[in-house]
């Protein structure tokens, strides 16, 4: 009788132990591509956005008129200056009016349209058409509420034209007293169609069974946003909020064209915090100081609005 003797086979390498294909080795492959693809969008970062911002504020302890001129180390008293000019006080004053006054009637009209739009049929229609004034250049809109509002004699503006065409007085729309005014109904006008697409895109993401719930046990429009579309968008609405600040800080181009229309700058006292800037820079004599000094304000004040929205908008996450 023959005993068969089997021989185990050899120990070899088994596939996938400690080879390619295991999860370690996948995550130490990423991590090598980790930095090739980050570090060129660092160094463009850093020398776009990092760099200039340092550079502004060292500049904001200096008086430098540009070119050819060496930077003087002054230290406060270019924020010293600053804050008693009457045209940053007005310029400070009429830019927490636009992020305020600005955000509140632009997004209640955002609100009231999100109300409306849900059940409206053709509502993608309405609103591309409600973001139409986002794609359209400011200065060209200037330009556009320049005519609307336009005061002569013999050549009324359009809204003027419908004031008298129905018995009333015209009215000088882009004087003084009332120019930041229009303005600012100007901006709200332009700028509630970019949060109305920003909001309905949430809204959308509802389940529409929420809605079908509620109007069966008798809600009304105003208790079917308050209880469910608001609590549900309330992370989409913090966004927008944060991008309106930041965008309402920044306003130029409208104010210039329509309060300054035919001039070099418009009056001092429609000036916002961007037209300052601008004019310290490139007005008669620079003075680059002033104006860096005028930026880091900026910066700071945009900072604090961000927080404080952010604070005062968090909420728990809602699952649906």
């Amino acid at each position: 009788m023959t005993t068969s003797v089997v021989t185990p086979p050899a120990s070899g390498h088994q596939p996938g132990a400690g080879g390619r294909g295991t999860p370690a080795a996948h995550v130490a492959r990423r991590k090598k591509l980790f930095w090739p693809f980050v570090a060129p969008t660092l160094v463009l970062y850093g020398l776009f956005l990092v760099v200039p911002t340092l550079a502004t504020v060292v500049l904001s302890f200096s008086n430098w008129r540009g070119a050819g001129d060496t930077p003087q180390f002054t230290g406060f008293t270019q924020y010293a200056q600053m804050f008693s000019d009457d045209g940053f006080q007005n310029a400070f004053v009429n830019t927490l009016i636009y992020i305020t006054l600005g955000g509140v009637g632009t997004f209640v009209l955002a609100f009231l349209f999100t109300m409306v739009l849900r059940d409206m049929r053709g509502n993608k229609m309405v609103r591309a058409i409600l973001f139409f004034p986002n794609i359209v250049a400011p200065v060209a809109l200037g330009m556009f509420f320049g005519v609307v509002y336009r005061y002569q004699p013999n050549r009324q503006g359009l809204a003027n034209y419908l004031l008298e065409s129905v018995g009333l007085s015209a009215v000088k729309f882009l004087e003084a007293d009332s120019v930041t005014w229009v303005v600012l109904g100007s901006i709200i006008w332009a700028s509630a169609g970019f949060y109305i697409t920003i909001l309905m895109a949430a809204v959308d993401r509802i389940p529409p069974y929420l809605y079908e719930d509620a109007s069966i046990a008798g809600a009304s429009p105003w208790q079917k946003f308050r209880n469910i579309t608001l609590p549900l968008t309330w992370d989409v609405v913090g966004i927008a909020g944060v991008l309106w600040t930041i965008n309402a800080i920044k306003i130029f181009e409208l104010v210039f064209v329509m309060a300054g229309s035919g001039t070099y700058a418009p009056p001092i006292h429609t000036w916002t915090l961007g037209i300052f800037v601008f004019d310290r820079s490139f007005g008669g004599t620079p003075a680059y100081g002033a104006a860096c000094a005028c930026a880091v304000v900026m910066i700071v004040l945009v900072s604090v609005f961000v927080v404080a929205l952010r604070r005062l908008l968090r909420r728990d996450a809602i699952q649906f």
